[in-house]
């Protein structure tokens, strides 16, 4: 293996700005190893998958970066993947090629706060340090990854945590994988995953998920929107651990015995959903038929949620592959000792 494919896929890293400072993307791969800040000590190839701001991109724009990203990998010279994406939407997209990554070589996800054509621009480094931990032997078996102002993330439970800042990126529930410094990776964790899903019998033809927030006094109208709307997944992003009220618990019963699958995540920054409360909250919910995510945030949830629905279809078979892959079934004791769940790593050093 001698070589890193590089998929460029748009976003900041890849933006220019016209005459009134609005940025939009233009640059392809080859712009873009064009600034790299020395030779990467890799042969590295360029291929051009999108080109546009990932707030843009849609289920079936992540499923073709998903693909190609398999396409790429065909090529047993190739070492690993680098993907650059824009910061918006990274985190689904890095999830998604998680769930269905079946291969030990790295695929990192990475992209700029600063635009290509910013004095103080943040991407080339950024791209550097990609590549060089796609070629690292220290990234094998990691799945697929997130790198990001230095820091290495697994893709699961990382989330964009500033608007702005070129530290953009963190893992609130578990920090870090590792670093990549001066052409060098030290990776001190090893995150825990589960068996990956099909990618061939991914099809997105009829499924259809949306993220529902909760507030204090919400009602449970955007919850019925969205199953008027063709919603066959719904996200809770509740509150705190997991909370709601009595009127969306009863509405959360009737969708799931119509067959939508409602997952509960929280819009709290860190730590897992727990069903704790009654009166509406987690115990109610999740008596209703939500399934907890764990440490799964909202945006992550819902791209688990769309895969699961897009490989499987039944409601029952979705419900408890959901519960295994974010700890709920283990939870409620309804999973085999040994069973994989998503909610943790093991340090390695």
């Amino acid at each position: 293996m001698s070589k890193v494919i590089v998929l460029s896929t748009g976003g900041t890293i890849a933006t220019r700005r016209d005459v009134q400072g609005v940025g939009l993307a233009k640059d392809g791969a080859g712009e873009l190893l064009g600034r790299l800040p020395a030779d990467p000590g890799v042969e590295v190839d360029g291929v051009d998958v999108l080109c546009a701001g990932s707030y843009l991109f849609t289920p079936a724009d992540m499923r073709e970066v998903v693909l190609a990203v398999r396409d790429a990998l065909a090529d047993p010279d190739v070492r690993g993947v680098v993907v650059t994406h824009g910061t918006d939407a990274m985190e689904e997209t890095a999830y998604l090629a998680d769930l269905f990554h079946a291969d030990p070589r790295p695929v990192v996800f990475t992209g700029a706060q600063r635009p290509a054509d910013a004095v103080d621009g943040d991407g080339p480094r950024n791209l550097a340090d990609a590549i060089t931990v796609a070629a690292s032997g220290a990234a094998r078996g990691l799945g697929a990854l997130i790198c990001f102002d230095g820091r290495v993330y697994a893709a699961r439970g990382t989330r964009k945590t500033h608007t702005l800042a070129p530290a953009a990126f963190s893992a609130p529930d578990g920090g870090p994988l590792g670093r990549v410094r001066a052409g060098e990776v030290d990776i001190t964790l090893t995150p825990s995953r589960p068996e990956p899903l099909d990618l061939g019998g991914y099809d997105l033809d009829g499924v259809r998920t949306d993220i529902v927030a909760l507030y204090p006094g919400c009602d449970a109208g955007a919850l019925r929107a969205a199953a008027d709307a063709g919603a066959t997944g719904i996200v809770l992003e509740a509150l705190g651990a997991g909370n709601a009220n009595p009127a969306v618990a009863a509405e959360v019963a009737r969708l799931t015995g119509a067959g939508v699958v409602v997952a509960l995540s929280t819009r709290v920054d860190a730590g897992p959903v727990a069903a704790l409360y009654g009166n509406g909250g987690g115990a109610d919910l999740v008596a209703a038929g939500a399934i907890p995510t764990g440490i799964l945030r909202a945006p992550q949830a819902r791209v688990l949620l769309d895969a699961l629905l897009g490989c499987h279809r039944d409601p029952a078979r979705v419900r408890a592959e959901l519960a295994a892959r974010t700890g709920a079934a283990t939870a409620t004791g309804r999973t085999r000792p040994g069973d994989p769940t998503e909610d943790s790593t093991e340090r390695t050093k």
